[in-house]
């Protein structure tokens, strides 16, 4: 099937659907110039093991590890611009065709492209938490001493290291986000999947908790995924170059 068949085959699914969620993954983002994690060639974590830099253990034994790999990071997200994917996504909700988005990704970039239904399975940068006495503070003055400075930010009240509030290996995912995402893939009639590898959980899992309730599926990724054997619509393309053909005029 061409891109434009594909194209077409999507718009009727929409129209078809009475509501409509969106689950991203890195893959969103990467148009933007944030790297995914997995992509042959390209992901984060072949240059870098996650359970060394990017778990609670780790960051609470050497959280200068982790600030050390996030920096980097930082500074693209920082300089990153939504791109047509985030766009498309929320002129869909403007235009009441999409309902909600639930993202794996921490870089807010949806919320800058104008989504207002936005739920971050995995966190934020917004808020830093102290992990000596649990004072939770705005997350830009730890953004801003990253960016200025190469010490670990400490809390002004007690001295601790300050944490972002983005979910680690080993951390619970936030419960409240977890409910919802739940409600929203068993409310829906579609769910489209953008940019993910659909290979970290519970993320994974919200497709098929879709699918069991009755929705259809649309996959718009790079690469292929285990899911792509159960979607209705499986596109192999660019978001950034699917999703703007798929709003609806």
């Amino acid at each position: 099937m061409s891109a434009a068949e594909s194209v077409l085959q999507a718009r009727e699914l929409f129209q078809q659907a009475e509501y409509v969620i969106a689950l991203t993954g890195a893959g969103t983002s990467t148009p933007s110039g944030i790297p995914d994690f997995r992509s042959p060639g390209s992901g984060v974590w072949e240059l870098v093991d996650p359970m060394e830099v990017a778990s609670i253990h780790a960051f609470r034994r050497q959280p200068n590890a982790f600030y050390e790999w996030i920096r980097p990071m930082i500074r693209l997200v920082q300089d990153a611009a939504p791109n047509p994917a985030h766009v498309a996504l929320a002129a869909m909700e403007q235009a009441g065709i999409l309902q909600t988005v639930i993202t794996q990704n921490i870089d807010g970039l949806h919320a800058r492209a104008g989504s207002r239904s936005v739920i971050e399975l995995h966190g934020n940068f917004r808020r830093a938490t102290c992990i000596g006495c649990y004072q939770v503070i705005p997350g830009e003055a730890v953004v801003q001493h990253l960016l200025a400075h190469d010490t670990v930010p400490t809390c002004r009240q007690c001295g601790g290291v300050l944490k972002p509030n983005i979910i680690l290996y080993g951390e619970q995912l936030p419960f409240s986000e977890i409910q919802s995402s739940h409600e929203e893939a068993r409310r829906c009639d579609l769910m489209l999947v953008v940019g993910s590898s659909l290979t970290v959980e519970p993320a994974a899992s919200l497709p098929e908790l879709a699918r069991k309730h009755g929705a259809r599926l649309i996959l718009v990724n790079l690469q292929p995924t285990w899911l792509d054997s159960i979607a209705d619509l499986v596109i192999h393309a660019d978001v950034a170059q699917i999703l703007p053909r798929l709003v609806l005029q």
